[in-house]
């Protein structure tokens, strides 16, 4: 267990003493000192009061101290929150940003930020209202079962008094809810009821596993049994809400779209010229790839007539070379194969350290995760650096066999291995190490998706520009197929959410100008459906860093290298790239 905060006094500032003519010793300490030790000591007071503000977070984050409480989300809860808020941007505005630290800097911003978003949320988008799938405690409840944070015991102890609030939660679920979307009232109904496993199995067969006294075991128990019954009343509930046309649509528009962009992404970009950069992109890898198109077809189809539709081109030598895809069985066992490889790699022509002792788990995508990605990374928090990082893979079991293969012919052998590297090694993955290693603790816990996400779009064309697949065109084109994925996340995200996208026209642009297999692009658009911004993390943070990289190559010419700029970039935490960059510019 990593200590609850970092001596931050001790390394942030040090005082000269100096000889008065005396022999007296008196201690010298510019303003700019004094303000940089109040900012520290704010940080830390911050950090605490926020883990009595946001319990559940402060679990995932590995801070147990608050591991027995539940918020209720209620009109009180979220008046507390707006308190904290105001209160915490008010002691902000006591500090000048110009006279702390560089890393400081950052800091601030970062809670600066945080507070000013958590206050738009509520007051302003007002999700709680809308989205069901906000209101789901199996999750938390799993992550407390399944991480080995503390003795069974008393893990099961915290389960259990959690589990005493459940049935408030739910009731209060119910009253908050007045205009939901459709979708996220279904994707609501099938992750809690993916969920009731962990309270009616996982937990239940733990406590009976458990050494602990009969009465003892008697109530957690029943305690799980009201808790079950408490989500089954929920779903229940959600099944009764009828869809009439004036149900919400899942649509944010343009005005909500654009403010949610700002305090989710962070970026230096907004949401429109993102959109913008994104169009562009997709015209330069259509032209690239049609290039290895052309001079592919001879291989694979001799002297047969190439035809004369760019797009069409590339899309049949797609197809071909999608055919070569493990069988389904032998999904998640081709991915735990892959790992060493990608990790021999990296050493072998020095591009990143990897931390050997952090272990990397591959398991089946749990219950409760389903509905939104087929393959996702979970991390351990800044305070729990022992714990694992779970590598989750959808599960094709069950699947019909026309499904299954078309997901295959998606995930095919060129795509699983850029899949691997991104959400692995060393995309999300290595990031993740690193960022726990930060000496900032506010940059851990206020990580940026943008950056996260950007980072591991990044290492994939970085692995291929350093030789990884042998400079082969065909890999280089499915990396472009791939990646054209993460420019049209943003394109179909914006186009759907601002644009109006029809279903229709977004499986176009999936299929067509993508070339997603069909039961890819039918996921996507269940996901932008569900979600909103978040597909244009990818893009945006995979611009602003090869940016970046691009800008310091260029300031240091003959002395640039790779290998400390990935190292240098990756030791700043998960903050907002456009700090980062600040930061790494300056130096």
């Amino acid at each position: 267990m990593r200590k609850i905060l970092p001596l931050l006094l001790a390394t942030t500032v040090a005082i000269a003493s100096c000889s008065s003519p005396g022999g007296q010793h008196t201690a010298v300490a510019s303003d700019d000192d004094s303000l940089q030790i109040r900012f520290s000591q704010f940080s830390e007071h911050f950090i605490e009061s926020l883990w009595i503000q946001e319990p559940e977070w402060a679990t995932q984050q590995g801070y147990h101290k608050w591991d027995s409480i539940l918020t209720v989300p209620d009109n009180a809860s979220r008046s507390k929150t707006l308190l904290f808020a105001g209160k915490n941007l008010d002691s902000l505005k006591a500090f000048k940003v110009a006279q702390l630290t560089p890393s400081q800097q950052t800091d601030y911003y970062l809670i600066h930020d945080y507070l000013e978003g958590r206050k738009w949320n509520i007051e302003q988008q007002q999700d709680y209202t809308w989205n069901p799938s906000a209101y789901n405690v199996t999750g938390l409840l799993a992550f407390m079962l399944s991480e080995n944070y503390a003795p069974l015991s008393q893990r099961l102890q915290y389960c259990y008094k959690r589990m005493l609030q459940v049935p408030a939660y739910y009731a209060a679920a119910k009253v908050q809810l007045r205009n939901p979307v459709p979708e996220l009232t279904a994707l609501a109904i099938d992750q809690n009821s993916g969920g009731l496993s962990i309270l009616e199995k996982d937990f239940t067969d733990s406590v009976k596993l458990c050494i602990l006294p009969a009465e003892e075991k008697d109530k957690m128990l029943a305690a799980a049994k009201a808790a079950s019954a408490a989500v089954k009343d929920y779903i229940t509930f959600l099944k009764g809400i009828k869809t009439t046309p004036e149900s919400r649509s899942f649509r944010l528009g343009k005005a909500l779209y654009e403010a949610k962009f700002k305090y989710d992404i962070q970026s230096s970009f907004t949401a429109q010229q993102i959109f913008d950069s994104a169009v562009a992109r997709k015209r330069y890898l259509h032209q690239e790839m049609a290039k290895l198109s052309k001079s592919l077809w001879p291989k694979y189809f001799g002297t047969q007539a190439m035809p004369a539709d760019t797009l069409a081109l590339i899309g049949r030598m797609i197809d071909t070379l999608s055919t070569q895809h493990v069988k389904p069985a032998e999904f998640q066992s081709a991915i735990e194969k892959q790992i060493p490889e990608l990790i021999a790699f990296i050493k072998a022509k020095n591009l990143l350290y990897i931390d050997s002792t952090k272990p990397l788990v591959i398991r089946k995508e749990p219950a409760y995760m389903a509905g939104v990605a087929g393959a996702s990374i979970s991390a351990p928090g800044p305070y729990d650096k022992g714990g694992n990082t779970y590598y989750n893979v959808g599960s094709l079991e069950g699947w019909p066999a026309a499904k299954a293969e078309s997901y295959l012919r998606e995930y095919n052998h060129y795509i699983l291995q850029i899949l691997d590297i991104h959400e692995a090694i060393p995309g999300h993955y290595t990031q993740l190490v690193y960022a726990n290693r930060s000496p900032s603790l506010v940059k851990t816990i206020f990580g940026n998706g943008a950056m996260i996400e950007g980072w591991a779009v990044y290492t994939e064309q970085m692995m291929l520009e350093n030789g990884y697949g042998n400079n082969e065109p065909e890999m280089w084109l499915m990396w472009y197929k791939w990646h054209l994925r993460t420019v049209c996340n943003t394109i179909l995200d914006y186009s759907v959410h601002v644009n109006n996208m029809s279903k229709e026209e977004a499986l176009h642009l999936l299929t067509k100008e993508a070339f997603q297999q069909q039961a890819e692009a039918e996921g996507k658009w269940k996901r932008v459906s569900v979600t909103s911004v978040q597909l244009t993390s990818y893009f945006t943070g995979y611009k602003e860093i090869y940016d970046l990289r691009e800008a310091i190559r260029q300031k240091e010419g003959s002395k640039f290298n790779l290998r400390i700029f990935h190292e240098k970039f990756l030791s700043y935490g998960s903050a907002p790239v456009k700090y980062i960059s600040k930061l790494m510019l300056a130096n």
